[in-house]
């Protein structure tokens, strides 16, 4: 044992509706030495992703709830500072894991760590954001799930978000006209200044949303990427083009209720205009992870 001391956040009580203050607990940690095989990593960057929301209900899911009283888990990047004799990786190395919202932690490497150089010019947080798994997610969602094609139209809901300004880019980059939803007016400034997105929608301020995006698409949607679901997935389906494609990312729009929330009321469009909704959990994605990351660096 050494005499460091770390930090880590804790589930002290599972939120009811939006996460408050008193639901965690902050608590100092004596960090420890590495043994044989195994290093001691320390965080530089933790990444708060939608997901977590549900990870602090107790059910059952993809990903296990997080457990009362236990250190909570999530996408970090760090570099090892010290290395124990036969340990996988050395000092010095850059490393991807699923050990943040804590300072230090000890680990044999093989079961969740991921090396990595950085890329000159490419801050250590991008590897949780545009080069990580959000990044990951928003390639999926559309080369593999939505199967993209140059200049089509696309919707992205949420799309100020780590992964929605993702999807912007990229679909923009293949020639696509592109608009995005956000809840405030500086977001949306930053879709169209910032992402070149061809048009931004303030849902919460322009009233019938499904009006909204009729105007945006008068000659409807190819893709939507659906991070938000209920009203937003219903003014999608609305306006989708025959033969549309729909990437089901998430459902920002329920992971804080606590009732019965409303669904699309106009499933039936799926039918007569032959679309394709899809979900997608992009952990069951990483074959896709070479490619992710050779056409990302480019």
């Amino acid at each position: 044992m050494t005499n460091r001391k770390g930090k880590e956040f804790r589930l002290k009580s599972r939120p009811i509706g939006v996460p408050a203050p008193e639901n965690f607990l902050l608590a100092e940690v004596d960090v420890p030495e590495p043994g044989p095989g195994q290093v001691l990593v320390r965080n530089a960057y933790m990444s708060v992703d939608p997901y977590m929301r549900g990870r602090m209900i107790d059910r059952r899911s993809y990903a296990p709830p997080f457990q009362v009283g236990e250190t909570m888990t999530g996408g970090a990047v760090g570099q090892v500072v010290a290395a124990g004799a036969g340990a996988p990786f050395g000092v010095g190395d850059h490393v991807l894991s699923m050990a943040g919202w804590r300072e230090w932690f000890v680990s044999s490497g093989a079961e969740m760590l991921q090396k990595f150089d950085p890329i000159p010019g490419v801050g250590l947080q991008t590897y949780l954001g545009a080069f990580g798994m959000p990044g990951l997610t928003a390639y999926v969602g559309l080369t593999r799930i939505a199967e993209l094609k140059a200049g089509e139209r696309v919707f992205v809901s949420a799309a100020s978000g780590a992964v929605g300004a993702v999807v912007c880019q990229i679909a923009k980059a293949k020639g696509c006209y592109v608009v995005g939803s956000a809840g405030w007016d500086e977001k949306c400034d930053y879709l169209t200044a910032e992402l070149h997105c061809d048009r931004a929608i303030n849902y919460k301020t322009v009233g019938d949303l499904d009006a909204a995006v009729a105007a945006a698409f008068p000659d409807g949607i190819d893709v939507y990427f659906d991070n938000v679901g209920g009203g937003h997935l219903e003014a999608a389906i609305g306006n989708m083009r025959t033969f549309g494609r729909i990437a089901a990312c998430g459902m920002i729009e329920q992971y804080n209720a606590t009732g019965t929330t409303a669904g699309p009321r106009n499933m039936i469009l799926v039918v007569g205009r032959s679309l394709t909704i899809r979900g997608f959990i992009v952990s069951n994605h990483y074959d896709l992870l070479g490619d992710f990351l050779r056409d990302m660096a480019a």
